[in-house]
């Protein structure tokens, strides 16, 4: 019997972390296969778990909720039958909806005995409002199909704010089992055990998918009739990703939108409670943060998140990536941007690795890769002035 364990969460929630502590303190000796999904055009999070000594199945360019189910199907099967793991380790893209996922492990038809052990998201606890208001239609998928919910950062966020992402959580989902625990308090072998905590949740969600994937096509037809094509709604709850924008609440961006109504495309704007990149930001005809771009809330993850990466021999200095990490806050010159990762050489016979989320980053030494790659994943990027931002030496 071979057991699926899926490890979603949104973009630099720390999947890839808790995978490698999983590894270490809990699965060591076990037969394990980690079927990666990285979104975007180089595969990041490949190099960082290589060192663990799991097959890698890299899947890019796309994500297993849409472009990539055919091939995830072909995939699954070819690991099950080529390596006969215990466990299999999936982790999706941090963009992909947990619910498609599951329902394309459903789907998969083989002869090996099979069984989805879990389904896991990881949440950054720091921006888990944020998230919520600003792409809900990706990030509220993960927490609502989740079995378990395992919340990342606590330990260095105010214990109010910790309550108030479990309260946005218990909100769309009240079966869950939550971890609020800092995770170097936990050992492995707990989350594990917690993985496979059954109630009744696994049969009652695969059951709500199919239901809700049976309707799905009513659904959009009735939504068609209602909508038409490109009639402005003015101010629906939700526009674009899910945005909701109210007053003393958070704006996504961080962004401040001064005392306007309205901005841009009819959505109302407060003042937010936190600013995340803390700068001025008006929704005009020139705004790159997608929020324009959908209005009905039914999208695959190409059409909202662009990616741009590069593969490099280029060396950089722990400065010079903190120097550039910090002007990728300039919204208006490269675009929104939720992530950006990389592993890149420092010109001294060492190499540094790099994750970014906005207003957070993290510069840290690692091992010698085969080449340098940068990958940055966000809403309207400016590839010419993020290629020139990394490339064009001053």
């Amino acid at each position: 019997m071979t057991k699926i364990d899926i490890v979603s969460g949104f973009l630099g929630a720390g999947k890839t972390t808790l995978i490698q502590k999983l590894l270490k303190e809990a699965l060591h000796g076990t037969k394990v296969v980690l079927i990666e999904n990285e979104f975007g055009e180089i595969g990041i999070d490949g190099g960082f778990l290589k060192e663990s000594g799991v097959e890698m199945k890299e899947m890019n360019s796309g994500c297993i909720c849409c472009s990539l189910v055919g091939d995830f199907g072909t995939s699954l099967q070819e690991v099950l039958t080529t390596y006969k793991p215990e466990r299999i380790l999936i982790e999706p893209s941090g963009v992909g909806k947990l619910s498609d996922v599951i329902r394309a492990v459903q789907n998969v038809k083989t002869e090996e005995e099979v069984s989805l052990s879990s389904a896991v998201v990881v949440v950054d606890a720091s921006k888990c409002k944020m998230y919520a208001k600003n792409f809900g239609e990706f990030f509220l998928n993960q927490i609502e199909n989740a079995g378990l919910v395992i919340l990342s950062r606590t330990g260095s966020i105010s214990e109010e704010k910790a309550e108030n992402a479990v309260s946005i959580i218990r909100e769309h989902n009240a079966k869950a089992v939550i971890i609020t625990t800092p995770w170097e308090q936990l050992e492995g072998m707990q989350i594990l055990r917690a993985m496979e905590e059954k109630n009744n949740w696994m049969e009652e969600l695969l059951e709500e998918i199919r239901e809700e994937h049976s309707h799905s096509h009513e659904h959009h037809h009735e939504q068609a009739e209602e909508c038409g094509h490109g009639d402005h709604h003015g101010h629906s709850e939700h526009c674009g990703h899910g945005r909701h924008h109210g007053h003393g609440e958070e704006c996504g961006h961080g962004d401040h939108h001064g005392h306007g109504e309205e901005c841009g495309h009819g959505h109302h704007h407060g003042h937010g409670e936190e600013c995340g990149h803390g700068h001025h930001h008006e929704h005009g005809p020139d705004c790159t943060c997608g929020c324009h771009d959908h209005e009905h809330g039914h999208h695959h993850a190409d059409e909202v998140f662009t990616s741009w990466g590069r593969e490099t021999a280029v060396s950089y200095t722990k400065a010079e990536i903190e120097e550039k990490l910090k002007m990728l806050e300039e919204e208006k010159v490269y675009g929104y941007i939720l992530r950006a990762k990389g592993m890149l050489p420092d010109g001294q016979g060492g190499w540094t690795y790099f994750d970014y989320v906005p207003g957070e980053m993290d510069i840290r030494d690692g091992s010698a890769q085969l080449t340098g790659k940068i990958c940055v994943i966000g809403s309207g990027l400016q590839e010419d002035k993020l290629q020139e931002l990394f490339f064009n030496r001053k």
